[in-house]
């Protein structure tokens, strides 16, 4: 049911369609902040998440329908996001300024179409203006597959629901996690199948990267070293105090440690490249964690201790206004709905 009651004003949903579940947030625009209605999610079965839900509409839409229905919601217009591994994204500069629209979106086509890794007819473009010069403009643009957007727009269709939005979920991320924050963060989202790096700067993402390391490749470490079944390993898994039970005295257990080396080493070259494609001194100010498999515990220690970086578990409920007794329920599922969280918030900024 709904948490406050039904919306006297226009809501939206955040809805995180990833290949371990669906997940949704409905919020409203009350003074300024976003102000928490309802959430949900249905997961699919830890066997199922190998593939993506893309490849399922059906099961999609059904899980889809059963969340909204569950959860209460009120409305019926939706924001989702692209995982950023289906997404081509750059910062062009453009000898035009903002004010010269129509000049400024052929200008960005043109430069667009000789870097985006397929023909621009067969993809959706989109640009975000980062900085603006009398003379010059910097943008941000991204590019997904125009057969993939069509497939969002039928499964949302399908499940009654009106898609008003679709852009990457690092935008979501960085609206949710970051903020106004203006210094340099790594966010670290860890999905079910794949962990996404991506390094902001002023609030925008200058280096992104995605590798196939995500919560079900610990499962299947902890299935394979225990010798139990994947459903009991992923419940292991999300059972924090048997989780805590198995840590040795410090660090991660052994049988886990060689898949944070992979993360940590894919976080070493991010900086790496965003150091030598920058010229900053400074470096990374700090990293947040997000996505199910963030809450393992010990990991913001590890990453911490090895690359001298602060690193903690962001906070996508810091910038919504919700019930303080439902404070202690979101901390836990907060890592899990950063993405929705900040696809709900898009429009009412």
């Amino acid at each position: 049911m709904s948490l406050f009651g039904g919306a006297q004003k226009v809501s939206y949903l955040g809805v995180d369609i990833g290949t371990a579940g669906v997940k949704l947030v409905e919020l409203v625009s009350e003074r300024g902040r976003a102000r928490l209605l309802t959430y949900g999610w249905s997961e699919r079965e830890p066997e199922a998440a190998g593939s993506s839900p893309m490849d399922s509409p059906e099961e999609t839409i059904a899980l889809l329908k059963k969340v909204w229905t569950k959860a209460g919601c009120v409305s019926r217009k939706a924001i989702s996001g692209i995982p950023i591994s289906q997404v081509f994204s750059s910062i062009i500069s453009v000898n035009i300024p903002a004010a010269k629209k129509k000049e400024l979106d052929a200008a960005i086509k043109l430069q667009a179409q000789k870097i985006t890794p397929r023909p621009l007819e067969e993809m959706v473009l989109d640009y975000k203006i980062v900085e603006e010069g009398p003379k010059q403009t910097k943008v941000l643009i991204t590019a997904a597959e125009a057969s993939l957007v069509r497939k969002y727009i039928e499964i949302f269709k399908k499940s009654g629901l009106e898609l008003v939005s679709l852009e990457t979920e690092a935008l979501a991320l960085i609206r949710s996690l970051v903020g106004r924050d203006l210094s340099t963060i790594i966010i670290v989202d860890i999905g079910a199948l794949r962990t996404n790096i991506s390094i902001v700067e002023k609030g925008i993402p200058v280096v992104s990267r995605s590798i196939d390391i995500g919560g079900l490749s610990f499962t299947r470490v902890l299935s394979d070293q225990l010798k139990m079944r994947l459903a009991a390993a992923e419940q292991m898994k999300l059972d924090l105090g048997a989780l805590k039970a198995m840590l040795p005295a410090a660090g991660l257990p052994p049988m886990l440690q060689s898949l944070a080396e992979t993360i940590l080493n894919e976080l070493r070259y991010v900086v790496n490249i965003y150091l030598s494609q920058q010229g900053v001194a400074g470096g990374v100010e700090k990293i947040q964690l997000t996505g199910g498999a963030s809450l393992f515990p010990r990991l913001p220690e590890v990453i911490n201790n090895a690359l001298g970086i602060k690193t903690f578990l962001g906070d996508p409920w810091a910038r919504v206004v919700y019930p303080e007794d439902l404070r202690p329920v979101l901390d836990q599922i907060g890592p899990r709905f950063a993405v929705a969280v900040g696809l709900a918030m898009r429009d009412i900024e």
